[in-house]
């Protein structure tokens, strides 16, 4: 697994790679601005995960986005930010990056992150879904609780038997089930999974977290 970590602070580079190799990532190049990236790309370098700032000395971090997609469309984008405003996570929403995450947060986050892409799963940290449902934006993503019901709809699980998993009552469960079926505009079960699915919720071949 190959990753390329991107920020013009020396201190954050060299933290970002200290977690990951401590974790077993064995490839992992540091490169201080954008176009010094994308200079690496355009020689045939490619990465399996691009850990990016949004603001960098020479390129905005949302044009990175799109040049990395451009030159690699299947990668697997992670931004690392201080910037929390929502019009910023709408962007980044757009964008459909693979995860974010603020660097005000925990660093094991980002081998979190990495562990939930590797599982076909997209991963937004708690802090961001906190903003987008201040913001009313709650309809975009399904809260962690959600999530865990989610995986286990999958599975075939009824809810009495989620309910069960979870130690909560089987109301409570269903009041997940429902809005889960509202925030990905699912009409039924099986929609619900497709969905899921489509949006990176869940894996194709499993929903083994």
């Amino acid at each position: 697994m190959k990753i390329a970590v991107v920020d013009d602070h020396e201190l954050i580079r060299e933290g970002i790679n200290t977690i990951l190799t401590n974790n077993g990532a064995k490839s992992v190049d540091k490169y201080r601005t954008a176009m010094d990236l994308v200079s690496a790309m355009d020689t045939g370098q490619s990465y399996d995960f691009y850990i990016i700032d949004l603001e960098l000395p020479d390129l905005d971090g949302f044009v990175l986005i799109e040049m990395i997609r451009a030159r690699n469309p299947v990668s697997h984008i992670i931004v690392s930010t201080v910037h929390d405003e929502i019009w910023t996570l709408r962007k980044l929403l757009a964008r459909e990056v693979n995860a974010i995450i603020y660097k005000s947060g925990d660093g094991n986050e980002l081998v979190i992150a990495i562990d939930e892409i590797l599982n076909g799963r997209n991963y937004y940290c708690d802090a961001v879904n906190e903003t987008l449902n201040a913001a009313g934006d709650n309809s975009l993503h399904p809260s962690t609780r959600e999530l865990e019901v989610l995986y286990q709809i999958a599975q075939g699980k009824t809810s009495r038997e989620i309910a069960a998993a979870m130690f909560v009552s089987e109301n409570t469960v269903e009041a997940h089930r429902k809005a889960l079926f509202s925030k990905l505009g699912a009409i039924n079960g099986v929609d619900l999974i497709v969905k899921a699915i489509a949006k990176g919720y869940l894996k194709k071949s499993g929903v083994k977290r």
